[in-house]
């Protein structure tokens, strides 16, 4: 399987280089689990699921402590036909195809009530895409009906969903949703968007 993210981090300030360089630096525990390839457009990280979401948490985390306003966003991948397999990408994390619906959902919020908290909030949009045939609508809306008892479900949206919380859960919630809706060796896709210390708020 082949399973990574296309990563940009936007710091609103004068000073987003320092922002972005130190930030970086979250990402040093598990650089040796993931496959990490930089451009002047985007950061490419493939792993494992259960390691690529911890290290964009981390990642957004640290910018968030700055106390500026940062945006990170993300397109994450899964299964995608046109990828070779990669060894590195190797995972237990997705859904066991047998199991039905209704206990994939049971085992998402379980694992998101083991997370622990990390001190910083996050604010989140994010988009699930189940590619291929089959009822992928179902998928969804498990997916819906697993965010609404997830404890980080802000609102839905148009063409997306909100998730708001403390930065461990709301990035277990969509480790959860990429991990456990969708055939398991099919293409799943999320388009994400977290941002912190929005003025926006205020």
């Amino acid at each position: 399987m082949f399973a990574g993210a296309q990563v940009s981090l936007y710091p609103m300030t004068d000073g987003f280089v320092d922002v972005i360089l130190s930030s970086l630096d979250a990402l040093d525990p598990w650089r040796d689990r993931l496959r990490i390839e930089t451009d002047d457009i985007s950061t490419l990280v493939v792993g494992p699921p259960e390691v690529l979401f911890p290290a964009l948490r981390d990642l957004y985390t640290a910018a968030a402590s700055t106390g500026q306003h940062v945006v990170l966003r993300a397109t994450l991948s899964r299964g995608c036909p046109g990828e070779p397999d990669d060894p590195i990408c190797q995972t237990s994390a997705l859904a066991n195809p047998a199991e039905p619906l209704k206990l994939r959902q049971e085992n998402a919020l379980t694992a998101i009530a083991a997370t622990p908290q990390k001190g910083q909030t996050a604010d989140a949009q994010f988009s699930l895409y189940v590619m291929g045939a089959g009822d992928h609508m179902a998928e969804i809306m498990g997916c819906i009906d697993f965010l609404r008892q997830s404890g980080t479900f802000d609102r839905s949206k148009n063409f997306c969903t909100r998730l708001t919380g403390d930065a461990g859960p709301v990035f277990a919630t969509l480790q959860q949703a990429f991990c456990q809706f969708g055939p398991p060796n099919g293409h799943v896709t999320v388009d994400l968007t977290v941002s912190a210390n929005s003025p926006s708020k205020r």
